[in-house]
C-alpha cells in the first residue's frame, strides 16, 4: 500500500511539474508573439518601443493603486493585472493600416486626415478579432488587448472615438490606457513637438477628469506621480 502511494505521489510529482512547464511554454510563446507585433508597429510609428514600455508600467501602476477601489475591485484582482500588462503594448496595433503620409506627418493632421487617423482603433480590433477567430478559440489576453486597441480614445463625456461611449461603458482598460497615453505622449519627444514637463503634463490630466478622463482614475494618478515620473525616467527615449 505505502509503495503505491509513492508511486502516485511521485506520479503526481511529474505530471505537476509537467503542466508548469506547458504553461511557462505557452506564457513565453505569448510574450514573444506580444513583442513581435508591437514591433510591427515601431517599424511604422515615429513612437519608440519604450513608449510601448512606458505605458504598460503606467497602466500596471494605476490598475495596483486601483486595486481595492469598490468599483474596481472585482474586476482588477492579480490574474487581470498580469492581464492587462501583456495586452497593453498592442494598443496601437492598429497603426500599421495607417498609410505613412499620414501617421508620419510631421504636422498637425487636417480633419480628413485625422478621421483616417482615428481608423487605427477599429483596425487594430478588427487584426486581433480575426487572430482570435484564426485560432478558433477565446485567449483571454488578446480579448483584453482587442479591448483596449478598440477603446483607448474613447473619452468620459462621450465625445471621444470610435463609438462615442462615456462613463462605464468604457471597459476598465481602456479607462487606465486613456490616462497612461495621454500623459506618455504628452511627456515625450516628436518630430512635431517637443516634450512637455512633468507637472504640466499632470495639471492637463487632472484637468481632464471626468471629462476626458474617469475621475477616479485620475484620482489615482494623482496620487502616484512620482511613480510615472520614475517609470518614464527608466524607460526614457
Amino acid at each position: 500500500m505505502k509503495a503505491a502511494k509513492d508511486l502516485l505521489k511521485n506520479q503526481n510529482g511529474r505530471l505537476e511539474l509537467e503542466v508548469e512547464k506547458r504553461t511557462r511554454k505557452i506564457q513565453e510563446t505569448q510574450d514573444a508573439t506580444i513583442v513581435i507585433l508591437a514591433s510591427l508597429v515601431e517599424t511604422r510609428d515615429n513612437e519608440t518601443g519604450n513608449h510601448i514600455r512606458r505605458t504598460q508600467h503606467y497602466v500596471r501602476a494605476l490598475a495596483r493603486r486601483l486595486q481595492s477601489h469598490p468599483a474596481f475591485v472585482d474586476y482588477l484582482v492579480e490574474g487581470q493585472i498580469d492581464i492587462l500588462l501583456k495586452s497593453a503594448p498592442l494598443h496601437d496595433i492598429g497603426k500599421v493600416g495607417i498609410p505613412d503620409g499620414i501617421l508620419l506627418k510631421p504636422g498637425k493632421l487636417d480633419s480628413e486626415e485625422f478621421e483616417i487617423m482615428k481608423t487605427h482603433t477599429t483596425l487594430g480590433h478588427s487584426a486581433i478579432e480575426n487572430a482570435e477567430r484564426q485560432l478558433g478559440m477565446t485567449v483571454e489576453f488578446l480579448a483584453c488587448a482587442k479591448e483596449i486597441a478598440l477603446n483607448h480614445h474613447e473619452k468620459w463625456d462621450g465625445s471621444g472615438y470610435p463609438q462615442k461611449l462615456a462613463g462605464n461603458a468604457i471597459p476598465i482598460s481602456a479607462r487606465l490606457m486613456a490616462v497612461a497615453d495621454v500623459y506618455d505622449a504628452l511627456t515625450s519627444h516628436r518630430i512635431y513637438k517637443e516634450a512637455m514637463r512633468h507637472d504640466e503634463a499632470i495639471a492637463i490630466i487632472i484637468e481632464g477628469r471626468s471629462r476626458h478622463f474617469d475621475p477616479d482614475v485620475v484620482d489615482a494618478f494623482a496620487e502616484i506621480t512620482d511613480q510615472f515620473e520614475n517609470i518614464a525616467g527608466r524607460y526614457s527615449d
